[in-house]
């Protein structure tokens, strides 16, 4: 647990943005469950945000409605992309419908919402910064911030032009730690030279390092036997200096359950663990791989409906050995009643979406043409 803002912050918060479902619906009751089990456990940090699709009502019923405003803290996003703010108006009426459906009063941290190279103008044009540090200055928001998906070059140069940021919310993990495309190490050190706070997201890197390769898993269960794969990873994040919070997308109960056995009474990577990371981070640089998290950002206004998570899925199935002879089925199952690789249009609003800046449409043509060889032979 380490003091942030004048208060002890527990080191693992609740990320909104993969939250259990029934019918294609969020599951309240089970979140209500979630809920419960978390700040029964001490924790109190919630992540959300306006493009999370039903998520703000939902923890609407599931926390706010039932508990008082004192025992949680609560963060909440303003996203300038065209689908979500067509102009500065709009984009600035985010906030209060946040506070509307979400029924806070007030969101304790506020963040600009996955910055990078490609909106940072729109950002800067909108007025978005001025206005949320007016909104903070009228009691609406109590901490600003903002999350990033970009180099250590312009992260330096935000925090520089942008003092009154307190904390920044970065994409890290063991993967991710040294790969230049994500620069997680990097830029958490550009955060902390400024004397900023960081908030992780994606220590799980979307779920794959909760099932990381066969021999990653091995070299964990000879050191920690009882502790999971995705322990690894959040433990990771945590045992940084300067985390205000680690963030972990929990789907269910028993995700929950094991994140807080291993979170409630937390304590670092010792030596030997820090080796048995660097061995997993050796071998899976070893493993070819889409580097995608599943945020879906990329499939919202997709015009042809294509399930692009699911397909890089299938794709990195057909990298593993030991997941090979499942991806076929697992690429018809992501293109059964959805649009196919080949529908594509080549409107690349996927790529400007993608926090990962993967090449989208290349990927997917590369998917096809892969998966439609192998079914011939």
């Amino acid at each position: 647990m380490a003091a942030y803002f004048g208060k002890e912050t527990p080191k693992l918060g609740f990320g909104l943005m993969r939250l259990p479902k029934k019918d294609g619906v969020i599951d309240v009751e089970a979140l209500k469950e979630m809920v419960d089990l978390f700040l029964g456990a001490g924790f109190t940090y919630f992540d959300t945000a306006f493009a999370y699709t039903g998520s703000e009502e939902a923890i609407r019923e599931a926390l706010v409605r039932r508990y008082p405003r004192s025992a949680y803290t609560l963060a909440s996003k303003i996203n300038v992309a065209e689908r979500f703010a067509p102009d500065g108006e709009a984009s600035k009426s985010q906030l209060f419908t946040s506070l509307e459906r979400s029924g806070a009063g007030y969101f304790d941290y506020y963040l600009l919402h996955a910055i990078k190279e490609q909106n940072i103008s729109r950002y800067e044009e909108f007025g978005i910064w001025d206005f949320v540090r007016e909104q903070k200055e009228a009691g609406l928001i109590r901490h600003l911030g903002f999350s990033f998906h970009d180099s250590p070059e312009l992260l330096d140069r935000l925090l520089t032009e942008h003092p009154e940021v307190e904390f920044v919310q970065l994409q890290i993990n063991y993967a991710d730690w040294e790969d230049p495309r994500v620069a997680s190490r990097k830029n958490y050190e550009v955060a902390r030279r400024h004397g900023k706070s960081v908030v992780v997201m994606e220590p799980v890197k979307g779920g794959k390092l909760a099932d990381p390769p066969d021999e990653v898993k091995k070299r964990m269960r000879a050191c920690r036997p009882e502790l999971s794969a995705a322990s690894w990873a959040i433990r990771f994040a945590a045992s940084l200096d300067g985390i205000l919070t680690v963030l972990s997308g929990m789907s269910n109960r028993e995700q929950m359950l094991d994140n807080l056995s291993y979170m409630k009474d937390f304590s670092p990577l010792n030596g030997e663990e820090q080796a048995v990371v660097r061995q997993a981070q050796a071998i899976l640089g070893a493993v070819p791989s889409i580097p995608c998290t599943a945020c879906r950002y990329c499939t919202e206004g997709c015009p042809a409906g294509i399930r692009i998570p699911e397909i890089f899925a299938a794709m990195n199935d057909r990298f593993d050995e030991k997941k090979k002879e499942n991806a076929g089925a697992r690429y018809e199952e992501a293109i059964r009643e959805a649009g196919r690789p080949e529908d594509c249009v080549g409107c690349r609003q996927c790529e400007d979406a993608c926090p990962q800046h993967l090449p989208v449409t290349d990927l997917l043509k590369g998917a096809a043409a892969r998966f439609s060889e192998e079914k011939k032979n």
